[in-house]
């Protein structure tokens, strides 16, 4: 029986970077949960500039987009923010990365951001950014299009990206996982807190034995030193 999950588990991390023909690649899903956990903030806004430029030893290009931030979903409100991504072309020298976004000028977007050493970026890239688009006067939050394969490496399989939602269902999904993450980690502080109270009740309730065990375990550590 532990041989199949074995299997599965090898093969997804075998995949995980292989490149498919179709010009694409296979990458880890991740839950809805996992990123607005791990995302150091979540931003609604515009990309108002982008700029691509070779890195500091000259090897790989990053593009720099800026956006102006219309409201914060998690994290400390700001007015901009610039993120930098991977690829981008410089002097008609062009890099790409698959499964990272691209954006463009007046283009609306979420971002799950994470600092990085070389700034802000987005959270698993493409599984990080969602296109904002609005069909009859409503926003829409979808993913943004990707060639990356999204792999369930737990039962080994590929699984459909998140469907579209409206931007204020798309807003009521990260508090409402904001709030179960904090409602998780007050019941693992009340957990432990109980526990560190039972044990002191047991030690006050056999103090005597405890003092006991205490003075026996200090005695034969005496006679153990008398001998030396």
């Amino acid at each position: 029986m532990a041989a199949k999950p074995l299997r599965t588990a090898l093969l997804a991390a075998t995949l995980i970077l292989l490149p498919l023909q179709a010009s694409a690649t296979l990458s880890k899903a991740m839950s809805f949960d996992d990123k607005v956990q791990n995302a150091q903030s979540i931003i609604l806004g515009k990309v108002i500039r982008s700029e691509s430029r070779w890195d500091g030893a000259h090897r790989w290009i990053l593009t720099y987009t800026t956006f102006r931030i219309e409201k914060s979903l998690k994290g400390f409100p700001a007015q901009e923010i610039t993120v930098v991504t991977p690829g981008g072309s410089v002097d008609g020298i062009r890099q790409e990365t698959i499964g990272v976004p691209q954006f463009r000028e007046d283009e609306e977007h979420v971002l799950f951001v994470r600092n990085s050493q070389a700034g802000p970026t987005v959270l698993y890239f493409d599984q990080g950014a969602y296109d904002v688009v609005t069909v009859r006067g409503e926003r829409i939050v979808q993913p943004a299009v990707s060639s990356a394969v999204l792999i369930d490496t737990q039962r080994g399989m590929a699984v459909s990206p998140e469907g579209p939602r409206t931007l204020r269902e798309f807003e009521s999904s990260v508090r409402e996982s904001i709030r179960r993450r904090e409602a998780n980690r007050m019941e693992m502080l009340e957990r432990e807190k109980r526990e560190q109270t039972s044990i002191s009740n047991v030690l006050k309730r056999n103090r005597i034995l405890v003092l006991l065990a205490l003075a026996g375990a200090l005695l034969a550590t005496w006679q153990l030193v008398k001998r030396w």
